[in-house]
């Protein structure tokens, strides 16, 4: 630091960062072994690293709340009394938060009886005073009153990502008073977070005007015999709130915390610490940016072959291959010909694309790299090799390289090795298959790119390395998928899909854009006239996406009681709105609810607008590892959201048509695969039963629990048990039932004691599920897919019930992935075998689209189906439905 530069203070309120971190990040993506949910501590620490970059300060203190206990609350007891339970997935994280902080050997403080922002606004002020630059880092907003020449408040406007410079002019221009006089401001107004009621019918902008007007709380209070009308009777009225509030607002400033300017001073880190804390917590990545970023005071590990730091003892050596990472060797196109066709054992392939083209190729064994850098063509003898169904390949990410090369018209065969679907069995709950990682975890090295992101990429590592680390990675993986029994899900199920996702994402699908800009215009129009509806309603104009806004209008000026609590008052959640029309019928929310619709289903259409490609098509990414349990999932954009029972989302699907050069749209889906599934499992001989007779299953059902002849099921008898059924396969609860059909608990609870008394097979196969799943630590599908359920054990009753839930459901819907995927394979593998020129277009849920080109329709519909109902046996028949038409919808069935 030069000396004309002032020191830098960075303080960050602990609890108000850690819990916007918790709800940022999907809690189940971030897990130890042992059940303990970190999601709070990686945001935190990552958003910390990202300020700490930015703002690059001098000293650094977290300041945490000791209790819900202060001063505040023996003043008044119902301070912040209306925040809900804490989450139990948020349970331990503060904790470990302080740990993990205490290894990076940064200052964290608390007080008896005071709150973090008093922690704060005193060391704020004393370092101010100073000399100091300070930056408070806090989601409360009464830390506006510490905002001065020298201190500014940074505050998070979406989740952790992003922060507001709050400085006095900031504060100005969003509210209306100066930051001095935001105190006094909230005051008037309340802090529903807090539970502090404001004075009735004083709004923010009342306040403001009041406060630009008489300058502080004090004299709007002296000179509030003067205001007239209802509002002026009310600030006379309830004038005692505002002045409690502004009582308990007020920051302490004073206080004298035992700590120094040298605890609180930035040093490098000690690698040791960190790297023990990090690895309690299972963070890899963070463990690296961490120590990258703040320096050690130890020797840096050493690196090899400039783009690898080893992080292992051996330092340089892989316990799969025990041998050094070798060396980059520059080939020609002819020489890496020669080179291959010497080469008896698989080889690690790369390719690195520049602009959409070849520009090199990888190539790996265990003790040798080779690359070649590629001109304006591909000699035939390396086409020959790629094509070579016996030269076997070992690639990462087989389906994305596959879909580029498809485009470029190259064919490649004999990948029998991917790394990223043997991670993705070997740990389906990773929150990312990145390559880097995987290295990372498997490997214990650390490979150093300047986007991270990209796998293959355009960058300064030359091909080679990506082929070696992933033939490594694939030397590791194997042994892992054969300990477990899952190879034959890897070899018969996994890698057989690549082909096809990949030529159906190449291929995409034929869309009248004209439509869908029509239906967009149509949409807008309406979003605005349902606003416009909505805002007669409440008399004014309000933000209908905002959760605060909506809050205010709905619990505050239409006083309605709220469903469920959260942290920052009532739910406004679709559910919790949902429940909440059904109690009071209210149009404003009846408006609200269309107004999310409808919004809803315009955001898809602008999607799939911005998607269509230059050939007129849309090509969605399918994603083998985007869910726990096998079914794939589709991005870029998501065409399984699009909704099919309602008529806006027809109208979307409508707007897919056939392709010009083909006939029609053919759709085939399997019919209540999942159930078909459950009686396989469960052999129940009633439920089987009902599948072989043919009849209508829940008609079927019914008929056996209410005990009446199948033709006298009502349809309301027949909902009752359909929503039981598929809510079983669900995990479905009494309660949960009671609520979704909203009948009492006790008539819930006799019609599932009636379904299990009539059905017994089904209870003893939800109870040994659950059972093997605790004892085994996992669930396992009918084709060996492994799902890891270690949450079953947890000492939490909501973590253990959600895992319950999940493994109930686990067997089920990961054998019904494993029968898609069969089926998709064997479907593509035969169109090809047979030459025909109909192909394959998209696989959503249980349903799949296919383009029929001329004169084919019924040779590709007797083999569709064929090879759907064929795919496997089970104890009950698989039922195929099947539609034609020329769009997507037409075809429906």
């Amino acid at each position: 630091m030069n000396a004309t530069e002032k020191p830098t203070l960075l303080l960050i309120d602990g609890h108000s960062l850690a819990f916007r971190a918790f709800y940022a990040l999907n809690p189940d993506s971030f897990k130890t072994s042992d059940g303990q949910h970190t999601n709070a501590v990686h945001g935190f620490i990552s958003m910390m690293l990202n300020i700490l970059a930015a703002e690059k300060p001098t000293h650094l203190a977290v300041a945490f709340d000791l209790s819900r206990s202060s001063f505040r609350t023996e003043v008044y007891p119902e301070y912040k009394g209306t925040r809900g339970e804490t989450p139990p997935e948020f349970i331990g994280q503060t904790e470990l938060l302080q740990d993990a902080l205490a290894a990076m050997d940064i200052t964290t403080l608390t007080l008896e009886n005071y709150e973090a922002d008093d922690i704060i606004a005193s060391l704020a002020d004393q370092h101010a005073a100073r000399g100091f630059q300070v930056f408070i880092v806090s989601g409360d907003r009464d830390t506006f009153q510490l905002i001065g020449e020298n201190t500014t408040i940074l505050y998070p406007v979406k989740g952790v990502l992003n922060l507001a410079r709050m400085d006095d002019a900031a504060v100005f221009e969003k509210y209306g008073v100066h930051a001095a006089q935001y105190p006094d401001l909230a005051a008037l107004v309340g802090e529903t977070s807090d539970n502090l009621p404001g004075i009735p019918g004083v709004g923010p902008k009342t306040a403001a005007k009041w406060l630009q007007e008489h300058g502080t709380l004090e004299n709007i209070l002296a000179a509030a015999g003067s205001f007239t009308g209802k509002v002026g009777d009310s600030l006379r009225t309830h004038r005692e709130l505002a002045v409690r509030n502004r009582k308990l607002n007020h920051l302490v400033r004073d206080l004298q915390l035992p700590v120094s300017d040298d605890a609180l001073a930035l040093k490098p880190v000690s690698e040791a610490k960190v790297r023990d804390a990090f690895a309690k917590l299972q963070f890899r990545t963070l463990t690296e940016r961490v120590l990258k970023q703040r320096g050690t005071d130890s020797t840096s590990k050493p690196k090899q072959d400039e783009y690898i730091a080893v992080s292992d003892d051996e330092q340089g050596k892989l316990p799969a291959f025990n041998a050094e990472i070798p060396q980059a060797q520059e080939l020609s196109q002819n020489e890496a010909a020669q080179w291959l066709a010497q080469q008896e054992s698989t080889v690690g392939f790369a390719v690195e694309f520049q602009d959409g083209k070849i520009c090199a190729f990888g190539f790996a064994t265990e003790a040798a790299r080779r690359f070649v850098n590629l001109g304006a063509s591909i000699d035939d003898a390396l086409l020959s090799w790629l094509a070579d169904e016996s030269s076997k390949k070992a690639v990462f990410a087989g389906k994305d390289l596959i879909r580029r090369l498809v485009k470029l018209n190259i064919e490649i065969a004999g990948v029998d090795y991917d790394a990223l679907l043997m991670s993705y069995l070997d740990n389906p709950l990773r929150r990312d298959y990145l390559l880097d990682s995987l290295v990372e975890e498997h490997l214990g090295l650390v490979v150093e790119r300047e986007d991270p992101n990209q796998l293959i990429s355009d960058q300064k590592i030359d091909a080679s390395l990506d082929a070696w680390l992933a033939l490594a990675l694939n030397e590791t993986l194997h042994p892992k998928l054969v300990a477990t029994d899952q190879l034959r899900t890897y070899t018969q199920i996994e890698l057989p899909t690549n082909e096809a996702l990949a030529t159906m994402e190449a291929t995409g699908i034929a869309v009248n854009s004209e439509a869908l800009q029509k239906l967009f215009d149509r949409l807008s129009l309406e979003v605005a006239q349902v606003a416009k509806e909505a805002y007669a309603i409440i008399g004014h104009e309000i933000n209908l996406a905002s959760p605060k806004q909506l809050q205010t209008v709905i619990f505050d000026e239409l006083g309605m009681t709220g469903t469920k609590q959260v942290k920052t008052g009532f739910s406004t959640n679709a559910a919790a709105l949902n429940e909440l029309f059904e109690q009071t019928g209210h149009p404003f929310l009846e408006k609200l609810l269309l107004h999310r619709e409808v919004s809803k289903i315009r955001q898809i259409v602008e999607v799939l607008l911005k998607s269509i490609d230059a050939d007129g098509r849309i090509h969605t990414t399918y994603v083998q590892t985007g869910t726990s349990t096998g079914r794939l999932s589709s991005e870029n954009p998501n065409l399984q959201n699009i909704p099919i029972k309602t008529e806006r989302g027809r109208e979307i699907r409508d707007a897919f048509i056939v392709g010009e050069g083909y006939e029609t749209l053919l759709t085939a889906d399997y019919s209540q695969i999942e159930m078909r599934i459950m009686a396989h499992l469960c052999e129940d001989d009633g439920i089987i039963e009902a599948f072989k007779s043919g009849e209508d299953l829940h008609r079927f059902v019914g008929a056996r629990i209410f005990g009446v002849k199948p033709e006298e099921v009502t349809s309301t008898m027949r909902s009752k048990v359909k929503a039981m059924s598929y809510g079983l396969v669900y995990g479905l609860s009494e309660y949960g039932l009671a609520k979704q059909l909203r009948i009492p608990n006790g008539e819930a609870k006799q019609l599932m004691n009636d379904y299990f008394a009539r059905f017994g097979g089904v209870r003893r196969y939800l109870a040994a599920v659950v059972d093997e799943a605790k004892t085994q630590g996992y669930t396992v599908t009918s084709f060996g897919r492994r799902r890891p359920f270690d949450d079953l054990n947890s000492k939490i009753f909501q973590i253990r019930e959600n895992a319950r839930r999940a493994a109930l459901n686990a067997p089920i819907q990961g054998t019904a992935a494993d029968v898609m995927k069969l089926a998709m394979t064997k479907i593509f593998a035969e169109i090809r075998a047979r030459n025909l020129s109909s192909r394959m277009l998209l696989q959503v849920h249980d349903e799949l689209v296919f383009e029929v080109a001329h004169g084919e329709l019924d040779e590709l519909r007797e083999l569709v189906v064929r090879n759907m109902n064929e795919v496997v046996a089970l104890l009950v028949p698989l039922d195929v439905h099947v539609g034609i038409g020329s769009s997507w919808d037409s075809a429906g069935h």
